[in-house]
């Protein structure tokens, strides 16, 4: 059995004990969350509306941060360079039940 939740602006495929990394959300390590489901596959049967009463909780396990991106700007015969740079921060959490 697995589920495609929502997190934050993304959908991603989880299964119970699947680590995954979510959006920044507020919550001390430990707590639980719980995600929104988009479609439930439980073997054969695929389940994609009447879901308001799913959802799948997930155990925080800390914060982490994505790999550096630069930003640069430049603009020619003008002298105008910018440089950036930018880690967007995750939570990483581990699902623990799927709730239909």
């Amino acid at each position: 059995m697995y589920a495609i939740v929502k997190a934050g602006s993304k959908q991603q495929k989880v299964a119970v004990g699947d680590v995954i990394q979510i959006d920044l959300v507020a919550g001390d390590e430990g707590s639980s969350v719980t995600l929104p489901v988009v479609m439930l596959v439980d073997g054969e049967k695929v389940s994609a509306s009447g879901l308001d009463k799913a959802s799948v909780t997930a155990e925080i396990l800390g914060g982490t941060k994505g790999p550096k991106i630069i930003i640069q700007k430049y603009k020619n015969k003008t002298g105008y360079k910018k440089r950036q740079g930018h880690r967007q921060k995750y939570t990483q959490v581990k699902v623990t039940a799927i709730n239909a």
